[in-house]
């Protein structure tokens, strides 16, 4: 099984910074985790360009259930990978606690 993440940032994701404030707030996020499966491969509109996969999230509302990425990931080894029509996968949802409030 793949996980999908979205991640809501309020910084610059790419900053090199790392201390363990960091790491605290990696640990703080507010997450939710949907599980999804692959409806479809979309081949690309160019050549240079990405195939796209389309995913049906389980949870949400009708009219916004799919969601296409591009079908370009890697495995543990770093090894360039794809996702097959009927996989299940995981969608996260994960905000920094600046992103977030109090639910009323």
């Amino acid at each position: 099984m793949f996980q999908v993440q979205l991640v809501c940032y309020t910084e610059n994701p790419m900053s090199d910074k790392t201390n363990d404030k960091d790491e605290d707030r990696a640990e703080e996020k507010a997450a939710l985790t949907l599980s999804g499966t692959v409806e479809k491969i979309i081949p690309p509109i160019t050549p240079n360009e990405p195939e796209k996969a389309q995913i049906s999230v389980e949870g949400a509302e009708h009219l916004y259930k799919e969601i296409r990425v591009d079908n370009t990931l890697q495995d543990e080894s770093g090894n360039e990978v794809v996702l097959k029509k009927g996989a299940k996968v995981d969608v996260t949802i994960e905000a920094d606690p600046d992103a977030t409030e109090p639910k009323k």
